[in-house]
């Protein structure tokens, strides 16, 4: 088990909404097994909210990672919603709103060997969080 986690890309993906809805930034940094690290910082020139963005910053990272060759990876998300309608746990109600970017990130999720969720709480996750801001021309929360 040791050996996979190792061989496994680290994502920390997050997205915000300015307003909410309004503007989507989108930020990922990606670890890739050997300890290089690669970032995204994104805009999008389409409007949505906070949960959209958090959708569209894990789509833009899988995306990426199929271009560097990552097979394994474990994805953080502070996300409670992506991390429950993506991890296996069955929401309590749907977003059908988001339906098509949920399957669209669950067909990616699936090109990989092995793709792992995981919850993290909000201060975990500042690196991402303060990508998706500078997208949008935010400094970093405080």
């Amino acid at each position: 088990m040791a050996e996979d986690q190792t061989s496994s890309w680290l994502v920390h993906c997050d997205g915000s909404a300015l307003p909410n809805p309004g503007r989507m930034g989108l930020g990922a940094v990606l670890i890739a097994p050997d300890g290089s690290r690669h970032t995204l910082s994104l805009a999008t020139h389409t409007t949505g909210c906070n949960n959209e963005a958090e959708l569209r910053a894990l789509i833009a990272a899988l995306h990426a990672l199929q271009a560097q060759g990552a097979r394994s990876l474990v994805v953080h998300s502070d996300s409670s919603i992506v991390i429950e309608q993506l991890g296996g746990v069955k929401p309590a109600k749907p977003i059908t709103r988001l339906k098509a970017l949920f399957d669209e990130a669950r067909s990616l999720l699936a090109t990989f060997e092995q793709a792992r969720l995981q919850w993290i709480p909000q201060h975990r996750n500042g690196e991402a969080d303060a990508l998706a801001r500078s997208a949008l021309g935010l400094p970093p929360r405080p």
